[in-house]
């Protein structure tokens, strides 16, 4: 009997909530609430496009030329986006995930990432997804330092949020006041930037139009439970996405260039900016024995 060419499916559920999480690269592929999609899927047979539910680890966005210095000695990985001659999104996406506990509310995938010529460390990872009837989907992930030299570390997610419409129509939502320039080759530019008066302050919930961003963002702001908030609402439907503190960088993506433009709004939360092993900011020094957890979450909206 032949397989998905994404291994394994782990269909979870809980009230109106159900989701499916892949083997390959332990990504969100499906999440409904009614039987309605708060994210973009694909077919199991599909490899993911657009890193559609990927998890970025050990670093997300880009690093500029793959190359980076880190404890005084240069490395360099390899380039996975060559239209832009740069390392994107980490080591994991494709590879594949073990259960370590599926149960029908949540699901618990391990990965051992060992050392590559661009990244000679060695992390044990685990990815934990979980269903809630009333708080929707919790993602939880953890990465310890098993090997015998500290490791530069970062992660985040790369989830499409969609309400079933063209997102030009829609109001987005982001508590964040700045912003980080890039340059042609969306590598940061400088430092980041106040979003006041321009196509990025979209803390008062702007209709989207035909703004285009692929952007990050920080200067979050935040509840009183840490969590900072990213709301996409269309005419009848809206989904939010959280994030914990764990993240103080946020992206959004209008995927102008998904296989499907604009149909879903990419948001992604992530521990450190892009190019940061290059420029040291917000890099994790991961310690051999230590270990670090980052939590976010997608739930639907009335």
């Amino acid at each position: 009997m032949s397989e998905s060419i994404t291994g394994e499916q782990y269909a979870l559920s809980a009230g109106p909530y159900q989701a499916v999480i892949t083997e390959s690269g332990a990504s969100l592929r499906e999440l409904t609430h009614e039987g309605r999609p708060l994210v973009l899927s694909h077919g199991a047979d599909e490899p993911a496009p657009a890193a559609f539910g990927h998890l970025l680890i050990p670093w997300p966005n880009r690093i500029d030329r793959g190359r980076y210095d880190y404890g005084g000695v240069p490395h360099r990985l390899d380039i996975s986006e060559p239209d832009r001659d740069c390392a994107i999104h980490g080591l994991t996406r494709w590879a594949p995930w073990r259960a370590a506990v599926h149960e029908p509310d949540r699901v618990r995938l391990t990965h051992r990432l060992l050392a590559t010529a661009g990244y000679p460390f060695r992390l044990d990872l685990e990815a934990e997804y979980s269903l809630d009837a009333a708080d929707g989907l919790h993602v939880r992930v953890t990465a310890r330092n098993a090997g015998t030299a500290t490791a530069p570390y970062g992660h985040g997610a790369h989830p499409y949020l969609t309400v079933g419409e063209p997102i030009d129509a829609c109001e987005v939502m982001l508590g964040a006041d700045r912003y980080v320039p890039v340059d042609e080759r969306m590598i940061p530019s400088g430092p980041s930037l106040d979003v006041t008066g321009t196509k990025y302050d979209l803390r008062a919930g702007p209709v989207l139009s035909d703004r285009r961003i692929d952007t990050a963002f920080t200067g979050l702001n935040r509840g009183g439970d840490g969590r900072v908030w990213v709301t996409l609402a269309g005419n009848d439907r809206t989904v939010r996405l959280w994030a914990d503190e764990a993240h103080p960088w946020m992206m959004i993506y209008t995927a102008d260039n998904a296989p499907s433009p604009r149909e879903g709004l990419g948001v992604e939360p992530m521990t450190c900016p892009p190019n940061a092993f290059a420029t040291g900011e917000g890099v994790i020094d991961l310690k051999p024995g230590t270990g670090c957890t980052g939590t976010y979450g997608i739930v639907a909206g009335s």
